[in-house]
């Protein structure tokens, strides 16, 4: 994702006039210089470390989605909690805010509202480990907010790269399956929704170290593709 930079005012101090130096005319003021010139992020690109993070938890979650018994203990159910709570919510959240930090509000806004998403598989997977089942009512209304939100992410992240709404159509997907469930009484679409959360796994480590290797090589090695839409569209992927 591309990192949107703060924006600094320059203050030239005027020089006195005496005597023996009179007032020059005022003149045009000068150009502006590029805001990349003046300005530069607070903290490097954080968007790998939430990808990671999110990869993690869906990995955690993958055996349960996919009905393995194993996984589905109260032991198994405490320690995909605690991986969801840690990678899934504290990766993201981090990075969430120090995208803000860095002026970039879209991918700050798109990690920090998903950071709390996980926390919340967190606190699911803790209660029914103990016993508790989540309300389906309230997650419902809460999926449905949520798919509204991924929605307009998904066309907003179309000015920036092509694999980044593939991503978010993923998530999409993903919301989509979990309501039609819901409201249909569908149980079989879970096996959906683990492939969905599978995608999901695999397209955010692809970006994840997409991003590491431009990084650390100054060049782009995976493509990622480039904007769908905008004065850009067509070109390289905005990294």
């Amino acid at each position: 994702m591309m990192l949107a930079m703060s924006k600094e005012s320059l203050v030239n101090e005027p020089v006195p006039a005496t005597p023996a130096q009179p007032v020059a005319a005022p003149s045009a003021p000068p150009a502006a210089a590029p805001a990349a010139a003046l300005e530069a992020p607070r903290f490097a690109d954080p968007t790998a470390l939430g990808l990671f993070g999110l990869a993690i938890g869906c990995a955690a979650l993958l055996p349960i989605a996919f009905g393995m018994k194993s996984a589905a203990t109260v032991d198994g159910l405490r320690a995909a909690a605690m991986i969801c709570l840690l990678f899934g919510g504290g990766c993201q959240f981090l990075a969430g805010l120090m995208s803000f930090a860095n002026k970039n509000m879209l991918g700050g806004t798109l990690l920090t509202t998903f950071s709390f998403n996980w926390v919340v598989n967190w606190w699911t997977l803790d209660g029914i480990a103990n016993g508790k089942m989540p309300n389906a009512s309230i997650s419902l209304a809460v999926d449905l907010c949520f798919i509204l939100i991924f929605v307009a992410m998904t066309y907003a992240f179309a000015f920036y790269s092509k694999l980044l709404v593939v991503f978010l159509l993923d998530i999409d997907v993903l919301y989509m399956l979990r309501i039609v469930r819901e409201v249909a009484h569908m149980p079989a679409l879970g096996l959906p929704i683990a492939i969905a959360s599978t995608a999901l796994m695999f397209l955010a480590l692809y970006i994840a170290v997409a991003l590491v290797l431009v990084n650390a090589s100054g060049k782009s090695m995976l493509p990622m593709g480039g904007p769908m839409l905008g004065p850009n569209a067509g070109g390289p992927a905005q990294h």
